[in-house]
């Protein structure tokens, strides 16, 4: 497995930790990687994960209700909000990471740690996002 994969699950379980027990995932992020087993080279990856989604939260969570038809984020399962917000960023702030790998690497994520409908569930939202931000081909 990747460095950037295990550094978007790393940022996937503070983002997770941090709304499971109201904590920041900002202040969540450096007591998991003081407290577990963490690849080291997926850690500055991870980090500008997490501070960048909670920096950009808001438009983040915008653009996903205006993409997700009759879902608001709020009613969304924790796991999937947050994978979903993973390859968000990634597709709207991050010119190093194509879109559809972004989008593959959150199916990943989904199939991995979310139940059977997720993957369909989150493709479905991230394929809107990337037509909403205009980068459909």
């Amino acid at each position: 497995m990747g460095n950037r994969r295990k550094a978007r699950e790393l940022a996937l379980n503070a983002l997770f930790q941090g709304e499971m027990n109201e904590i920041s995932a900002v202040e969540k992020f450096p007591l998991l990687c003081e407290n577990f087993e963490i690849n080291k080279k997926s850690i500055p990856y991870g980090r500008e994960l997490v501070y960048g989604i909670t920096d950009k939260l808001a438009e983040i969570d915008a653009k996903i209700e205006k993409s997700a038809k009759n879902w608001r984020v709020s009613r969304m399962s924790v796991l999937d909000r947050n994978i979903i917000r993973i390859a968000a960023y990634e597709m709207m702030f991050k010119e190093d990471v194509p879109p559809r790998v972004a989008i593959d690497e959150a199916i990943e994520l989904a199939k991995r740690y979310c139940g059977e409908d997720s993957p369909a569930f989150i493709n479905g939202i991230l394929d809107a996002i990337l037509k909403n931000i205009g980068m459909a081909k």
